[in-house]
């Protein structure tokens, strides 16, 4: 089969939507299908990946923002961009270009069989809605619309405009299949697409054989948190006003590209909370495996919603702490540090986020 992924990123940025496009067009590529991914790509070199996987890497062509935020994970803004984006992102710019550049992508690949959009931006399935509506012979025979959350119906549903409601409806409408990676997302798309619904997990290449094999040896209670904060739904400031009262020692090692809600703790804290910039995930879950536990701070108000760090907290075989960061379990924390896991997260059936597994059921889809 001739498949073309249209995603914003692919690797090297570390994101939840550039894993999951990394990895399947990598295990698509094994499983012997002809892909042509389309990304914003920015000043990585492709070439060897290319060679070495038989995959055709493209970029999407972004216009409107000065400095695109692509896949190197060059994320600085000029300062227009920075002005165009408080002042329109009602109007979901930058990311309505995407809806602009996906005809002239799509009549490019006329030849192929099947279309994978990748959002978050959902704006990439907007696009492709308008490209089947100008060439619907040149379109592929079927088209997944791949969602990792949820537009309209996110749990920040005020953050967007009702007049977009009617391009998810048109996607929706467009598209053979809407795949979603936890069953609860169904409910927050419109009642009338949802038989369109496909569950199909992250995926990632592991090795399930490693998972739990060897327990840490750590002087004091050492525990790591791995991913990003926000103000709004996933804020750790109860957690580390409760960690600033404890006595004991332990080491609490935070891994954020965003780490300003951690500033008022650094001296309150100090080598008890060790701050770290995000690394390779690879690496992350080696580090993963040396701590006691791991602690997944939940979103607030969006149960629709599952991070994916849970899956890689998952491979790393580690008891999880599952805090609520509206109303934390105090015992609970505190059983954690003496080391009683009893009530720890348990992730069931990780075989489901292999990627063989995943590949699998995108290609039920369209064999």
């Amino acid at each position: 089969m001739k498949i073309l992924v249209i995603t914003q990123h692919i690797f090297p940025i570390q994101s939840p939507r550039s894993i999951r496009s990394t990895e399947l067009i990598k295990e698509l590529a094994r499983r012997g299908h002809s892909v042509t991914v389309y990304a914003v790509l920015g000043k990585y070199d492709y070439a060897d990946f290319q060679r070495e996987t038989g995959i055709k890497v493209k970029p999407i062509p972004i216009h409107w923002e000065l400095h695109p935020y692509s896949s190197d994970g060059d994320s600085k803004r000029t300062l227009i961009d920075k002005i165009l984006g408080r002042l329109l992102r009602k109007f979901e710019f930058p990311l309505f270009e995407f809806y602009y550049r996906m005809v002239k992508i799509i009549k490019k690949e006329a030849d192929a069989d099947v279309l994978i959009s990748i959002a978050d931006p959902h704006h990439i399935h907007w696009g492709c809605t308008r490209a089947k509506a100008k060439y619907p012979e040149e379109f592929p025979k079927t088209w997944i619309a791949d969602c990792g959350d949820p537009f309209m119906k996110n749990g920040t549903t005020k953050e967007h405009l009702p007049f977009f409601a009617k391009y998810e409806r048109a996607f929706c409408k467009a598209c053979d299949y809407i795949t979603v990676p936890i069953e609860n997302a169904k409910d927050a798309y419109y009642p009338e697409f949802r038989d369109k619904i496909r569950v199909i997990p992250q995926g990632f290449d592991f090795d399930l054989n490693t998972i739990g094999k060897s327990a840490p040896k750590n002087d004091v209670p050492t525990f790591a948190f791995a991913g990003m904060f926000y103000a709004d739904i996933r804020n750790p400031r109860l957690l580390l006003d409760y960690l600033c009262t404890v006595k004991r020692d332990f080491r609490f090692y935070v891994y954020t590209r965003f780490n300003s809600l951690l500033a008022d703790y650094a001296d309150r804290l100090q080598d008890k909370l060790i701050v770290k910039q995000p690394i390779q995930r690879t690496e992350l879950i080696e580090v993963l495996k040396t701590m006691d536990f791991l602690v997944n701070i939940k979103n607030a108000n969006s149960p629709n919603q599952l991070p994916s760090k849970l899956i890689d907290y998952g491979i790393a075989g580690r008891p999880i702490l599952d805090v609520d960061p509206q109303n934390p379990n105090y015992a609970q924390i505190e059983a954690f540090l003496n080391g009683d896991y009893s009530t720890a997260l348990k992730i069931d059936n990780l075989e489901q986020y292999h990627i063989s597994n995943v590949a699998a059921k995108f290609e039920e889809l369209f064999s």
